[in-house]
């Protein structure tokens, strides 16, 4: 018994470690950061269940233990014991429901009037970016993937367009994830709260060649996006310069 439970105190240990370690990218989003609040709330509360669980489980083993051949109490129902354990798990469950859905609601709002509008397309086997406001197209080709490029601070919207198979818009650090699904729109809102550059994947397989979906997201700040637009506009899609390189570079 006692190798049992130092195993189990050992594993709960990792556990919470690893819980409370770095398992995600830092956000570089205002929807990534709404999101990655509830991540210490739900470690927590998982950490205490974790823990109840183990101090009830050794008392009950040293309090209940067997001292001789008498008989225990036969009690059948403790009425505070079982209030107590039916409203304080319906109770969290309810608080983290209730917050988990407030912050879905956030993340998922669409602005009637975003600052930058972009339609993310994509097809087998690469993405294509349009911007229809500022008549710039950015296109991955099989030998070059393409370069998503937002400006800091301000809130683009991305309509996610399949012309082909479901595919999946993803980018580790905006903590997020959204399907592109043939016939269905679908549209999310980033707002960066950083300049860099991350990388994007498709997280959907979409048939053998899926490895070769990849972009990246190049988050440069206001003036230095309103620069690059003005480069950018008209020139071929498959060879836009990059903010601050000079066109056909």
């Amino acid at each position: 018994m006692v190798r049992v439970l130092g195993a189990g105190g050992t594993l709960a240990g990792v556990l919470l470690v690893g819980g409370c370690s770095r398992v995600r990218p830092d956000p570089v989003t205002d929807q990534g950061e709404r999101f990655a609040s509830l991540w210490p709330l739900f470690v927590g509360l998982g950490a205490a269940v974790v823990a109840l669980i183990w101090v009830l489980t050794i008392w009950s083993v040293v309090r209940y233990r067997r001292r001789g051949d008498s008989v225990p109490s036969q009690r059948q129902y403790n009425r505070r014991l079982e209030v107590f354990y039916t409203v304080v798990p319906v109770l969290t469950v309810a608080i983290l429901f209730g917050l988990s859905v407030s912050a879905e609601e956030e993340i998922t709002a669409v602005k009637a009037d975003p600052d930058v509008r972009v339609e993310v397309i994509g097809f087998q086997w690469q993405w294509q970016f349009r911007y229809p406001d500022d008549d710039v197209v950015v296109a991955g080709t099989s030998d070059q993937a393409a370069t998503l490029v937002l400006p800091e601070g301000r809130t683009t919207q991305l309509r996610l367009v399949s012309e082909d198979v479901n595919h999946s818009f993803w980018v580790p650090r905006f903590l997020s994830k959204r399907d592109l699904i043939p016939g269905i729109r679908n549209e999310i809102d980033v707002t960066p709260t950083e300049t860099g550059t991350w990388a994007g994947r498709c997280a959907e397989y979409c048939g053998l060649d899926h490895w070769r979906m990849y972009f990246e997201v190049q988050v440069v700040s206001a003036d230095e996006y309103d620069r690059w637009v003005d480069a950018a506009a008209g020139a071929d899609p498959t060879d836009v310069p990059l903010p601050g390189e000079e066109p056909g570079s």
